[in-house]
């Protein structure tokens, strides 16, 4: 089975082909930064680092580009409020996200591309579009001109009459139609501005996605993504802008990612409905985080709860569980054989799972799976090859989704004391279980496995585990 891939485009799967064999070129959209990042930036960087890692897995050399939106009104308003420079501010989160995408385990782009070092291209790619009538100055600000676009609208399906319904549009009555929409604005007092042919100003939003696609990827990419809110007006715009300028696709796969909702709404800055990275990562894992995400189709939206989080955190501590070390010394036999058949099969499984429309949630099943096979191996004593190979695997395959299954980023709810509070009850269970208190060690692992906390009673004593109750 070849990977097959849902495309925005064309509102259908379609078998995933490169422009240039073996090569994938990917663009991301990423952050317009004036704030701390939250959880929902995050979901849409783990999706494409996924998507990333697995394109990489079969065999695809990627280049993988994300921007950040360094210049914008939203970030030229925070400024005047903190009293701060715009560049440094941009900056300073700019930094800051950088941090937060490694402490989430995602891999770095090729290139970050940033507005400000993309001014002359810009500009330059505005004048052509002018020379060709699908731009018009006035006063000098410089608008696209929506209606020489005879397929705009094609990626959301809206008509160009109905372009402006229900999206921010460009407040300037003297454009020549209410959906045209911003290349370059005309300096305000006190903003930052650029020389251009127009005069001072600075680019409008969508632009410069566009542009740091044809610098650093080339006119036509193979993945173009971003989060779902995107699609209209700004994904939309960015096919009007390239294509009207080199005549040829922008992208081969629109993908786009759902959206991370918190009380049943997306979590957004503007709403105020959010939690943060650093507010998350003081409580959670980054794996929690991502099999959160996994467990729910990258297409979808999913739901941010406690118990959602704390369930994702379960999981993660119960695929940890599977790389614990072999406590026998059985090499050979059914047990073993079995365990290399389910390894074998976890991996085909998680194969066909990703290769439809990458399937996160199947091929989790094939992880856990696989740790369930370890965990039984190790019960009945099994070590050596057959084992080390099993939890190789198993890091095989969830470094393909970016889970790192280390104990550095454990909760709150699983840190040392909880441990050290388990173990006390493990230790007691034991010693009721040698005094022949049944009745009283079925209770202590009964009250255990309502916590989601596992015990496995083996030859060298009795270990324990988080595992979902599912």
């Amino acid at each position: 089975m070849a990977l097959s891939i849902y495309n925005t485009l064309s509102r259908k799967r379609e078998p995933f082909q490169t422009a240039e064999e073996g090569r994938v070129r990917m663009y991301v959209c990423g952050p317009t930064v004036y704030a701390d990042a939250h959880i929902g930036h995050a979901m849409s960087a783990i999706v494409f680092d996924m998507i990333r890692r697995y394109l990489e897995y079969i065999g695809y050399e990627v280049t993988y580009v994300t921007n950040f939106t360094d210049v914008d009104d939203k970030i030229i308003v925070r400024a005047k409020e903190t009293g701060q420079d715009p560049f440094q501010l941009a900056q300073f989160y700019t930094d800051k996200y950088l941090m937060h995408l490694s402490d989430l385990n995602i891999k770095p782009a090729d290139t970050y591309p940033r507005v400000t070092n993309e001014i002359s291209n810009i500009i330059r790619t505005i004048g052509e579009l002018g020379e060709t009538n699908y731009a018009y100055e006035m006063d000098g600000s410089v608008y696209f001109r929506v209606q020489n676009d005879d397929d705009y609208g094609k990626l959301s399906r809206r008509r160009q009459e109905d372009a402006v319904a229900g999206t921010r549009v460009d407040s300037d009555e003297r454009k020549e139609n209410a959906a045209d929409f911003a290349l370059w604005k005309a300096a305000k007092a006190g903003e930052p501005a650029w020389e251009s042919p127009w005069g001072p100003g600075r680019p409008g939003w969508h632009i410069e996605c566009s542009v740091m696609c044809l610098h650093h990827l080339g006119e036509t990419i193979d993945i173009h993504g971003g989060g779902n809110d995107l699609i209209f007006p700004h994904h939309e715009n960015e096919i009007a802008q390239s294509e009207s300028l080199t005549g040829k696709p922008f992208a081969r796969y629109w993908v786009h990612n759902g959206m991370l909702q918190l009380s049943g709404e997306k979590m957004s800055k503007s709403v105020g409905n959010l939690v943060t990275i650093d507010e998350f990562l003081q409580r959670y894992s980054a794996d929690a985080l991502r099999l959160l995400v996994f467990t729910a189709h990258y297409r979808k939206p999913v739901a941010y709860t406690e118990e959602s989080i704390a369930a994702a955190e379960r999981s993660a501590a119960r695929l940890r569980g599977g790389l614990r070390p072999a406590s026998g010394t059985v090499t050979v036999g059914e047990s073993a054989e079995n365990l290399r058949e389910t390894a074998e099969a976890a991996r085909s499984g998680f194969r066909v799972a990703m290769d439809d429309d990458l399937n996160t949630s199947a091929a989790l099943a094939q992880l856990f799976e696989l740790v369930r096979a370890i965990n039984s191996a190790r019960a009945a004593g099994v070590s050596g090859p057959f084992f080390q190979a099993a939890q190789e695997t198993l890091r095989e395959l969830a470094g393909v989704l970016g889970l790192s299954l280390s104990d550095a980023g454990e909760s709150q709810g699983d840190s040392l004391a909880a441990k050290e509070f388990i173990d006390l009850l493990v230790s007691l269970r034991t010693e009721l279980r040698q005094e022949k208190q049944w009745a009283l060690a079925d209770k202590v692992r009964e009250g255990l496995a309502s916590l989601s906390v596992y015990l496995e009673d083996t030859p060298d004593g009795t270990v324990w585990r988080f595992e979902d109750a599912g």
